[in-house]
Order: structure tokens, then sequence, then C-alpha cells
């Protein structure tokens, strides 16, 4: 048994800011799964599986070793639209899901903000969306599913049956085993459309008490901030509130949940292809020049106003534009989220914020959220808020960056916040113990060695927060 040279290649995250290069080994079935862990024993390597790469982190990378590409088990094995359960092989994308399942009236109950992913990385890192608040992430919906062990097993977990790997693997980034299948409870909908409620919020306190306040009139709340903003003005920003429609209220739902209905525009104005902006946004990927951006966009925010959209303009904005990703250049971006509790979040954000624009690395894209907690090993939750921060990476500032995030790291803590695996690429393994607690980490590592014994399944980002 061998290692073909030819599928040595590297591999990017989706920030193009991390790289590793790897074995990567195609799965087109449950079948495939187990040789390449018998080849890994033999040849002392280890082994990560891998979706469409779209974490912000080294999630799915694993330099030197064995990375299985899943994409190719992406089959919907069984619909049913009359109870809105899904049973889905795990190299299924969302795309395709909400494809399958619109047009009869249903949709994911649980989103990222890219269609693109994966099932088997969303349960990895069981994404949350921007209905956390209401119905928590997306392991809360999953009926049932099957992983593949390194010893070759073939498991089925439920809430019920083998509770304890159910928690613990969904959210646990893929060391326990490899998903096979995926059987979740899709969430009812009666029209194609959505209404959106857009507010300005003018400062970092009226942006918490907007997202906490007006949760509970939406089905959706997500916010965008202005990192560049000072004084007075730090934290300002909009909202935006969504509610799903009620049966009746649009008079044209068979037409709006055609899938010709969903689909994002390829062009601007009709005129200029999506696929070409991020060569003109690139000039702007400065600290002068995304203030400008920042700016416009706040004052273009005071008005308020409802509108609709359709589900796909709403949940998936990072595919608007495609490949915006490369706008920030040659280093790429790195995205750092903290969830905080909402005693503590304000306070902690506004010294996060100030510390970044003292240090001139300012985020350029923040994104905020309202969260709940769970009961999943791993989590990340908290009852409070997320704070995505978008960072630009280039060589000069690359350790000055991961510095900065350390400090960032100690300021979260300290407000009794956590982290989330499938964004932060500067967690170390003192802050994930402190967030986690030994007792928590102690019983994922039972778990693992019951998983695999052999330890086969490792990642970075596992060597990385667990070494």
């Amino acid at each position: 048994m061998s290692l073909p040279l030819n599928t040595f290649t590297q591999l990017e995250n989706f920030g193009h800011s991390l790289k590793a290069s790897s074995y990567r080994i195609q799965i087109k079935k449950t079948e495939d799964i187990y040789e390449p862990f018998l080849l890994a024993k033999k040849l002392g390597l280890k082994v990560t599986a891998r979706g469409t790469g779209i974490s912000y982190n080294d999630a799915s990378l694993n330099g030197g070793g064995i990375a299985l590409d899943m994409t190719g088990m992406n089959q919907i094995v069984e619909w049913d639209s009359t109870t809105g359960l899904a049973r889905c092989e795990s190299g299924v994308t969302l795309e395709q899901l909400w494809h399958q399942v619109e047009p009869d009236g249903w949709w994911p109950p649980v989103v990222s903000g890219t269609m693109k992913t994966t099932l088997g990385g969303c349960l990895s890192a069981n994404i949350h969306g921007k209905n956390n608040f209401q119905v928590g992430p997306i392991g809360g919906h999953v009926v049932e599913f099957t992983a593949m062990l390194p010893t070759g097993a073939l498991i089925t977990c439920t809430p019920k049956k083998n509770a304890d790997l159910f928690y613990a693997m969904i959210g646990g980034f893929g060391m326990l085993g490899i998903f096979t299948s995926i059987t979740m409870k899709m969430k009812r909908i009666f029209s194609g459309l959505i209404s959106v409620d857009a507010w300005h919020v003018p400062n970092l306190s009226r942006h918490l008490s907007g997202l906490h306040d007006h949760a509970a009139d939406h089905d959706y709340i997500v916010g965008w901030l202005d990192a560049f903003a000072r004084g007075k003005n730090l934290g300002r920003g909009q909202i935006h509130g969504a509610r799903q429609l009620k049966e009746g209220e649009d008079p044209n739902s068979q037409k709006t949940m055609q899938l010709t209905y969903q689909h994002l525009p390829d062009r601007f104005f009709g005129v200029l292809p999506k696929s070409s902006l991020h060569y003109f946004m690139n000039p702007f990927m400065n600290n002068s020049g995304m203030w400008g951006v920042n700016t416009a966009r706040y004052i273009s925010s005071l008005r308020t106003h409802t509108f609709r959209q359709s589900h796909a303009e709403f949940h998936f904005l990072l595919d608007y534009v495609p490949n915006w990703e490369r706008s920030f250049g040659r280093g790429g971006l790195i995205q750092y989220q903290s969830f905080l509790p909402k005693e503590t979040a304000e306070d902690a954000w506004r010294e996060m914020i100030q510390l970044s624009q003292r240090r001139g690395l300012p985020s350029y894209l923040c994104v905020t959220k309202r969260h709940r907690p769970d009961k999943f090993l791993l989590t990340h939750a908290v009852d409070g808020f997320s704070l995505a921060m978008d960072f630009k990476v280039t060589d000069r500032n690359r350790a000055k960056l991961s510095q900065m995030l350390q400090e960032f790291d100690r300021i979260v803590l300290k407000a009794g916040g956590r982290f989330y695996f499938a964004k932060n690429s500067e967690t170390t393994p003192e802050s994930t113990r402190k967030f986690l607690s030994d007792e928590t980490i102690l019983k994922f590592k039972k778990l693992k060695k019951r998983c695999d014994p052999n330890g086969l399944l490792e990642s970075d980002l596992y060597r990385r927060v667990f070494r």
C-alpha cells in the first residue's frame, strides 16, 4: 500500500492566509473511507476530512498527512416533502439541499453565510445562523447521523442512541469520526420571500441593545459594525431583523418559491460580472480605503426601511460577490470571532475595537449576532452575542496581528467569553483549556481514545488547540 505522489497537493483555508500540503484522497462512497486509515496507520500519517474548504482557519488542513476529500459523497439519499426530513451524504452542500427542499415549501433550519459548505463540515463546526437565538445551532435539528470511526466501525447516533457521541461529534471538528450520512428536519416556509427590517444604531451600546431587544420580534437578526468609528460613535452600524412570511401573506408564493426566483444574479445592474468585482475591490482594501467604505455604508444606512428579499439573498451574503475574499490580496484574510455574555460584551468589545485602532489593525468587516446556550460538548455558545472581525493579512503585519489576537483572547476570557473552532486561527491550548475547562477536554479525549485508539484523526487545528 502506498500513496501516489500526484495526490500530494497544497490546500488552503477559505481566506487564503493558511496553507498546508497533504495527500488528497477522493472519497466517493462510505466503503472508500477505511483504506486511507489503514494506509495512515502503516505509514505513520494522520487523517482529516475536508469538504469544500470554507473554514476561515486550519480546521480542514493537515500538513504532511492525508486529507479525505468528501465532496464526492454528495447524494441526497431521501427527501420527504410531507415530513420535512432529508437524509443526505455528508458531502452534500447547503446549496444542493436548499435547491431540493425550497420548491416544496421548506428551508434548511440553520445556514451559514455561504451556501457552499458541506453538511459534514456544518456538523463538524456545529454552525450557527442568524437565528441562533431562536433555534440554536444546526446540531439541534439533526435527527440521526452515521459516521465511520478510524477502526472501520460504522456507528449511528441520535440524541438518545450513542448520545455522548452525538453531542461530541457534532461540533467535534471531525476528530472522532467521519460523517457519512445526516438526517435533518427542515423548516416550513410559505413564501420564497422574507420580510426584512433595517435600521441604524449610533454606538455600541445601542447596537447590542438593538440585537437583544428586537430579537424576539424576528426570526433572524444580524448586525454590521463599523470598526473604524471612534469616540461616541464607536460600535455604530446597522441591524437587519427578518421574519418569515406567514401563510397567505405572499399572494405569489408559487412563483417566489421557484428556484429561478431565488438564484442570485451574476451581474451588477445587469452589466458588470460579479465574478470580476473583486478586482475592483482590491484598491480599497487598505485602512484609508476601508474607512471610506465603512463610513459611506453607515451614512447610507441612516434611513430605516422594510423590504422583502428572497431567502437566498438574505442568507447567503458571502456568495453575492464570488471570490470576494480574493480582494484582500496575496496574504489573504483571517477572521476572529468571539462570543460574549450579554453582561460583559459591551466593555470587552469596546476594549478590543479600541486596541485594534491603536495598533493600526482595524477590522475591515464586522458582523454581530444574538446567541443562546446549547448542550453540545465543545460548544462555543453563550447567552449573549458574537462579533466576527475580518482582518487583512500581509507579510508585514502577520506577526503584529497574531500578537493582537492573543491579546483579544485574554480580554474575551476575562469577560467569560468563548471561541469558535471554525474561525479563529490563533487560539492556543491555554486559551482552549480556559474556555472549555479541563473537565470538558478530558471527556472529549476519553471519547477520542474510544473512537480513535490509534490517534489517526488529526488536523492542524487539533494539533494547535490540543497539543
